[in-house]
C-alpha cells in the first residue's frame, strides 16, 4: 500500500496524497461532525502520529482556530520537526469558545509568530487565510496576503495562500499569484471541481477540505476527491488510527486504479 506523493503546485515541496488534518486534537466545540469525542490524550497522539508517518504521511495540518493543536504538537514534534510539512493558518483564532477574525497585517505577523512559537519551529511550511467568507474582501483589500507574503521573504515561511470559502475568492487568489489554495470537494460539494482543475495546471498547490462533508460521507467520496485533477493533498482529521489507515487504503487503491 503505495500513499502516492504530489508536487504542491510550484512550491518545490512534494506532499502525501493523504494528509493528517489536526482539530480533532485541540477543539471539540461548535465543529461539524456526526458524533461527539472527546481530545485524546498525548500517548494517543503519539500513536496517530507514528502511524501516520508509517504509512507515508508527511503533511500535518493545523490552525490556531483549533484550540490545542498548534501547542500540542509542537510538543510532541520536538525531536522529529524534519519529518513533516506544517501547514497553518491566519486570521480566525479560537478561544473560551468563540472563533474571532483579524485578518489585519498587524494580527497576522502577530499569529505566525505565535504559531512558531507553540509549534517550536523556526518556518512554517504553508500558511494560509483562514477565511471568515469575505475572501475577496479580505484578498484584495486588507493588505493579509501581502503581509503572508513579506513574512515568506523573510523566511518564516514557505508558501502562502488562502483556505477560500467561495469560487470568486478561489480565482482571486490564483489570479493574485498564491502559492496554495485550500478548496471544497467531495460527492455533494463539487462547484469547485473546475478551479481545482484550474489550480493545477497553473502552478498553483491545491489542498481538499471536506472530502467527507465532516464525517458525513465515506470512502466513495474520498476516492472522488483523490482522484479529481489538480489536487495536491486530500486533508482529513481523525483520531481513530484505524481510520486513518482505511483512509490511506481508499487513496492508495482509488490512484493504482487510476
Amino acid at each position: 500500500m503505495n500513499l502516492p506523493l504530489r508536487k504542491l503546485g510550484n512550491t518545490g515541496m512534494t506532499v502525501s496524497l493523504l494528509g493528517l488534518g489536526t482539530v480533532k486534537l485541540g477543539r471539540r466545540e461548535g465543529v461539524k461532525y456526526p458524533e461527539p469525542f472527546e481530545l485524546p490524550d498525548d500517548d494517543t497522539v503519539l500513536r496517530l502520529l507514528d502511524t501516520a508517518r508509517e504509512l507515508g504521511i508527511n503533511l500535518l495540518d493545523t490552525a490556531p482556530a483549533y484550540g490545542s493543536s498548534e501547542a500540542r504538537l509542537g510538543q510532541m514534534l520536538l525531536d522529529r520537526r524534519n519529518d513533516w510539512l506544517l501547514c497553518s493558518k491566519v486570521g480566525e483564532t479560537f478561544e473560551a469558545g468563540v472563533s474571532s477574525y483579524d485578518f489585519t497585517p498587524e494580527a497576522v505577523q502577530a499569529s505566525v509568530k505565535q504559531s512558531l512559537q507553540r509549534l517550536h519551529t523556526e518556518h512554517l511550511d504553508v500558511v494560509l487565510i483562514h477565511s471568515n467568507g469575505d475572501d475577496l474582501t479580505i484578498l484584495e483589500t486588507l493588505g493579509t496576503l501581502e503581509c503572508l507574503n513579506d513574512l515568506k521573504a523573510r523566511g518564516w515561511i514557505r508558501a502562502t495562500g488562502i483556505s477560500h470559502k467561495t469560487v470568486a475568492g478561489g480565482e482571486r487568489a490564483i489570479e493574485l499569484g498564491c502559492d496554495v489554495i485550500m478548496a471544497t470537494l467531495n460527492l455533494n460539494e463539487q462547484g469547485e471541481a473546475g478551479l481545482i482543475r484550474r489550480a493545477g495546471e497553473q502552478g498553483v498547490g491545491v489542498l481538499v477540505k471536506k472530502a467527507l462533508a465532516s464525517g458525513h460521507s465515506g470512502a466513495e467520496s474520498l476516492r472522488f476527491a483523490a482522484t479529481a485533477a489538480g489536487v495536491s493533498s486530500v486533508i482529513v482529521g481523525t483520531i481513530n488510527p484505524v481510520h486513518l489507515q482505511d483512509n490511506v487504503r481508499v487513496v492508495a487503491e482509488a490512484c493504482a486504479d487510476q
